[in-house]
């Protein structure tokens, strides 16, 4: 579903059905990491004007590069660089309208001009982030940041990220 008018009510809608999939399409599910993949796949088929929607999850004291939809990206974030280690080090939620203006920021792909990064927490830690960009200059808003805060509650309780790396994931 393609909902191209950027009114706040099609966005609201837009969300509540983002929300519905993925409750849906993670239903029963305990892999984490199979889950990422279909929600990172759901976000990109769902949400207009996006080149790409993924996960980076904390190992250590970087994040990796996880399920995403969209050209290739960077593998290792250091937390504190770029708009997701950003987000990490100060664990909130980053909506950058023009990432060109972000300092620091990590062109992975240089058609990106706006982001969105939600950290994803368990336990209170961070464990990941969301990550969204988009070609268009100011494509995020208030109504995006709570759709997809919405969204990471859910992950938050779907997922288990202990074994993430280690394979029983």
């Amino acid at each position: 579903m393609y909902i191209s008018e950027k009114t706040s009510e099609n966005k609201e809608k837009m969300y509540d059905l983002l929300l519905r999939k993925l409750k849906v399409i993670t239903d029963g599910v305990d892999c984490t990491l199979s889950n990422l993949s279909n929600i990172s796949a759901l976000i990109f088929d769902i949400l207009p004007d996006i080149n790409w929607a993924g996960f980076y999850l904390k190992k250590n004291d970087e994040l990796l590069l996880g399920p995403f939809g969209g050209k290739p990206a960077c593998v290792k974030i250091e937390i504190g660089k770029g708009v997701c280690g950003t987000a990490v080090a100060e664990n909130k939620t980053m909506l950058i309208d023009n990432v060109h203006k972000f300092p620091g920021h990590i062109a992975c792909d240089g058609a990106s001009n706006s982001e969105i990064v939600i950290p994803i927490r368990q336990k209170g830690k961070i464990v990941g982030v969301l990550d969204i960009d988009s070609p268009n200059l100011n494509r995020f808003d208030e109504t995006d940041r709570e759709g997809l805060e919405k969204a990471v509650e859910i992950i938050e309780k779907i997922c288990d990220f202990n074994n993430v790396f280690d394979g029983k994931n």
